[in-house]
């Protein structure tokens, strides 16, 4: 399903890696970059998650969070950003719940069904302003920021 963009991002409920609850509505006021991925500790959801880290402080400097999601339990989580020494948070969504209501669960290759590599640039007001369908991993981080830079630019 195809939505013209800007519209309003789904807000969520999940549990994080820090143990702790996170709501996406918690975020308002933010720029935030929602990725979903298939599974933690990957090669390419470790590369894409190391280019976030390597550019989260530039991120946060634009006002920008990352947030992580997969299907892995927090524990598999916990091990993936200790690994790795990832800054952000990642959430879980075991049941793909959250991911069904972004369209990042569904056929991949060869007939499987799963999660699907997709990211959304969410601004403050919480509406989503890009959406990035077939996400290659290295490299990613940095169109994000490129894009997020262009679209604070653009609302000056």
């Amino acid at each position: 399903m195809k939505m013209n963009l800007p519209y309003k991002a789904p807000d969520f409920t999940l549990k994080g890696a820090d143990d702790n609850v996170h709501a996406l509505h918690d975020f308002q006021g933010k720029w935030v970059v929602l990725y979903f991925y298939p599974q933690d500790d990957t090669p390419g959801c470790t590369a894409e998650a190391c280019g976030f880290r390597d550019n989260y402080d530039v991120l946060l400097a634009r006002g920008a969070v990352v947030i992580g999601v997969s299907r892995d339990a927090g524990e598999s989580h916990q091990r993936f950003v200790q690994k790795y020494n990832l800054n952000f948070l990642l959430l879980s969504d075991s049941d793909h719940a959250v991911m069904d209501m972004y369209g990042a669960w569904g056929s991949k290759m060869f007939g499987n069904v799963g999660v699907l590599r997709k990211t959304f640039l969410i601004n403050p007001v919480g509406d989503i302003v890009k959406v990035y369908g077939r996400v290659t991993p290295i490299g990613h981080a940095s169109q994000v920021l490129n894009d997020l830079a262009k679209l604070q630019q653009q609302s000056k």
